[in-house]
C-alpha cells in the first residue's frame, strides 16, 4: 500500500514537471505554439489503450504473437510520439519559436509521455487470474 502511494507520489511530480516545462516554453517566448505538443504526448497512449484488448487469442501460446490491430495501434502511437518530438524541432528551425523553447518543450513532453507509461506500466491489471 505505502509502495503505491509513493509511486503515484513521485509519479504526479514528474508529471506536474513535466507540464510546468511545457507552459514555461510557452510563457517565457510569449509563444502558445508549443503547448501542441503537451497535446501530442497525452493522446499518445490512446491507440495503444484502445486496441490492446482487439484480436487477443485465448489459446495462443507464443509470446510474440500480435494481432492485426494491435500492430496498428502501435503504429499510430509511434507516429504520435515521433510527431511530439519532431514538432518544436521543426517549428525552432522554421524560426516560429526560439530553440529554447523547443527544448524545453521536448524534455516536458518526453517527462509527461514518460509518466504515462510507467504510471500504466506500474498499476496494469493482469488478466490472466486464476480461479
Amino acid at each position: 500500500m505505502a509502495a503505491g502511494l509513493k509511486t503515484v507520489i513521485l509519479l504526479s511530480f514528474v508529471l506536474a514537471v513535466g507540464f510546468l516545462m511545457i507552459i514555461l516554453s510557452c510563457a517565457l517566448w510569449s509563444n502558445w505554439l508549443p503547448l501542441l505538443v503537451a497535446l501530442t504526448f497525452v493522446v499518445a497512449p490512446l491507440p495503444n489503450a484502445l486496441f490492446a484488448h482487439c484480436g487477443g487469442d485465448d489459446f495462443s501460446t507464443d509470446i510474440g504473437e500480435s494481432s492485426g490491430p494491435v500492430d496498428l495501434g502501435r503504429f499510430i502511437t509511434a507516429i504520435i510520439v515521433v510527431t511530439g518530438f519532431a514538432l518544436p524541432l521543426i517549428l525552432a528551425h522554421s524560426e516560429i519559436i526560439h530553440p529554447g523553447a523547443s527544448v524545453m518543450s521536448i524534455i516536458g513532453g518526453g517527462l509527461v509521455y514518460g509518466t504515462i507509461l510507467a504510471y500504466s506500466a506500474a498499476f496494469k491489471q493482469d488478466d490472466d487470474s486464476e480461479f
